[in-house]
């Protein structure tokens, strides 16, 4: 690891490539994607290297970041040798860290600045699916990151962020923000709140759901923005933004993907008359899936598939409304209201998800294996 003790704050990018070995004078550096939580930028050296991506991590929400960076660092080899082992060769299907110029797995500038670097990985990231078949090879690419995992030894694994997919305890910090009140947005958010905690009973039944199954290596964060597609085949190359890759479930990939895809409209859609969930996308995100993750899976788990997809959005809107109540401290938002707006349009998707739940069940079930 290669560590700077002193720090001007306007040498501090440049100090950053020079661990990397990169002149910045030399280097053209620009924004890259719309990720909520870290800072990105994609570096081209003008020296020839190849461009890579460079993101600070954001150390308010990622704590710990050298176990972070260990967790990404053991997934990322054992899917190389996964895939070298099945193909001969893993390509850029595997997400690689780039080493700083002493080996490291970061680089620190001191103990509350972090950044890690990964080799850019050509292709297109869609925010919506254009059609099916790019939501269906987002399943066969989380399906696949499931399958390569199904026997890593999940508890070599940190928790980079503690219950982060404990439903029961997302629902805890909403109660205390609606006590706290803290910037006196509670009134404007009243109905909001009260259909979050309508919903207590199905919260109960999936924390006992999951009591029941097999802890897995989960993704944690599978929309289809964190698919790297082929721009000129359409197939999935790789799974990007391992950051929340710890112990979790697997109905929790699935059902997060779904929330994400499988509603007509973006999470900051205004207009709730254009949320609701697409079957059809559901029908082929759970056949790609299920085609490259199934063998890895139990019948039990994959049953489980439609309720993570309702309690998935259901926690989304939650941990939205929550940072709304609290004046936005987690989630990066572009106004006031912005945070609001997303708890909205999860609830809408949720209350749609409720009038299709015997219908995703049946879907679920007829793809399973005899």
């Amino acid at each position: 690891m290669n560590t700077i003790n002193t720090i001007d704050c306007r040498q501090q990018f440049e100090e950053v490539l020079k661990v990397y070995g990169v002149n910045g004078a030399m280097a053209r550096v620009e924004p890259y994607g719309n990720g909520h939580i870290n800072d990105t930028m994609l570096v081209t050296p003008a020296d020839g290297r190849r461009p890579f991506i460079l993101q600070k991590i954001n150390t308010a929400i990622f704590r710990q970041p050298t176990h972070l960076m260990e967790n990404v660092h053991k997934v990322t080899e054992w899917i190389r040798k996964k895939m070298c082992s099945e193909k001969g060769s893993a390509g850029q299907e595997a997400l690689r860290i780039v080493p700083t110029t002493d080996g490291g797995l970061y680089c620190s500038l001191r103990e509350d600045i972090f950044y890690r670097a990964y080799e850019f990985v050509e292709g297109v990231c869609l925010d919506l699916p254009r059609n099916k078949e790019d939501f269906y090879e987002s399943g066969v690419a989380f399906g696949r990151f499931q399958r390569y995992l199904s026997d890593f030894p999940v508890e070599e694994l940190y928790d980079t962020i503690p219950d982060f997919h404990n439903t029961e305890k997302r629902f805890e910090a909403l109660l205390m923000a609606v006590e706290e009140d803290r910037v006196g947005r509670a009134a404007a958010a009243a109905d909001d709140i009260a259909f979050a905690l309508s919903e207590k009973d199905a919260v109960d039944a999936c924390m006992e759901c999951k009591r029941k199954l097999p802890v897995r290596v989960t993704h944690n964060d599978t929309k289809l923005n964190n698919v790297m597609l082929n721009p000129a085949s359409g197939k999935a190359v790789c799974v990007l933004d391992l950051d929340t890759v710890m112990p979790g479930y697997a109905m929790d990939d699935f059902g997060d993907a779904i929330r994400f895809g499988a509603s007509n409209a973006l999470e900051d859609e205004k207009d709730l008359s254009r949320v609701w969930m697409d079957m059809d996308m559901f029908e082929v995100f759970t056949e790609g899936f299920l085609s490259a993750a199934e063998d890895g899976l139990t019948p039990e788990e994959i049953r489980q598939f439609p309720l993570g997809a309702k309690m998935m959005t259901y926690e989304c809107g939650i941990r939205f409304l929550t940072d709304y109540l609290q004046g936005d401290v987690y989630f990066k938002t572009g106004y006031p209201e912005h945070n609001l707006v997303r708890a909205r349009n999860q609830f809408a998707l949720v209350k749609d998800m409720n009038r299709k739940m015997e219908e995703m069940k049946r879907i679920v079930e007829a793809k399973l294996k005899p």
